[in-house]
């Protein structure tokens, strides 16, 4: 049985449904304070499966003794953790006293159950802003944010948990820009409030939910002027975290690894594969650069190949076609 901390955000939920394709048995907890209940019945849906899930915070101990006692639990996926960048600057100890401390509570109740297999969810936001792309994993470490502190630290705590037991097997996942959907439009991304990142912001404006985009600078040293990131399609992380978990369970030594496509894409390239999808113009405005922003970021995916036999395979425009299919199904996200 595989745990999946966080299993109905967005990519704890499409996680969740390969790993049942791939026919692993998995639990699922989650607090929904950043995803909807109405996932569940999606996931049943789309597996044809009964879903183990309980509704719980991962800094609750007795929430996870529970389940722990409940279920043979052989492995955990910890994807539960807040995430936007800019609200952990905003309010820095919530993050470190959610994503530290719920890490160090499951890692306990983790040890005191025998179990030591453990895929953690990091991002490339540990690498700050990197003197060159594509980044490898051996790039200086330096994130410029509380959020990409915490993932830091979380990797710190596993390492140093390993050294002192040999027994643990640690994934440490660094993916970069996540975007898309499930090919069904059942299930996709839903963020809370007015999203951070790039890919939902064209949609809602695409959809009439907003009247334009953005754009943070078009005097950027690249092609078009406008910041290139590498954008992965959510499926295709996915399905790194399975490979991830079956490597670690074969009994092969930790790993660390980028999961991203080793494309950099502009925003613009974004809008114009969004353009194309969606059969009209995404209106722009161009405004001025974002502090803390840079010009160019994408990943170096080679050893995740090398070691998982695993590569992103989706093209930016399913990436797009994909995502505009669940905005397009689903106008108000779960809320529809």
């Amino acid at each position: 049985m595989i745990l999946l901390t966080g299993a109905t955000g967005y990519i704890g939920s499409h996680t969740w449904l390969e790993l049942l394709l791939a026919g692993h048995q998995v639990v699922g907890i989650d607090n929904f304070v950043n995803s909807s209940p109405v996932v569940l019945k999606r996931l049943e849906a789309l597996s044809g499966k009964k879903l183990n899930f309980i509704q719980g915070d991962v800094c609750d101990p007795i929430v996870l003794e529970a389940l722990f006692k409940k279920h043979a639990i052989k492995g955990v996926i910890h994807f539960a953790a807040l995430k936007a960048v800019g609200e952990s600057s905003a309010k820095p100890i919530l993050y470190y006293e959610n994503n530290i401390g719920g890490l160090i509570n499951l890692l306990q109740i983790m040890q005191e159950n025998d179990c030591r297999n453990f895929v953690f969810s990091s991002s490339a936001c540990v690498y700050g802003d990197p003197e060159k792309s594509p980044v490898k994993e051996d790039s200086d470490l330096k994130p410029e944010n509380p959020y990409g502190q915490t993932k830091l630290m979380g990797e710190q705590i596993l390492r140093d948990l390993e050294a002192s037991d040999p027994r643990w097997r640690v994934a440490y996942l660094r993916y970069f820009n996540p975007i898309g959907a499930h090919e069904s439009g059942l299930i996709g991304e839903d963020p809370m409030g007015v999203p951070n990142n790039l890919a939902p912001l064209v949609s809602r404006v695409a959809a009439g939910r907003m009247d334009e985009l953005n754009i943070y600078g078009d005097d950027w040293d690249t092609p078009d002027g406008t910041g290139v990131r590498d954008y992965i399609h959510v499926v295709d992380l996915a399905n790194g975290h399975v490979k991830a978990i079956e490597y670690i369970f074969s009994g092969k030594p930790s790993l660390t690894v980028n999961l991203g496509t080793g494309v950099g894409y502009s925003v613009m390239d974004v809008v114009r594969a969004y353009e194309d999808v969606v059969g009209q113009p995404i209106r722009c405005k161009v405004i001025d650069r974002r502090p803390g922003d840079v010009a160019l970021y994408f990943a170096d995916p080679s050893r995740a190949e090398a070691l998982l036999g695993w590569k992103a395979v989706r093209s930016l425009k399913q990436m797009c076609a994909d995502g505009w299919r669940w905005q397009s199904q689903n106008p108000l996200g779960y809320k529809s």
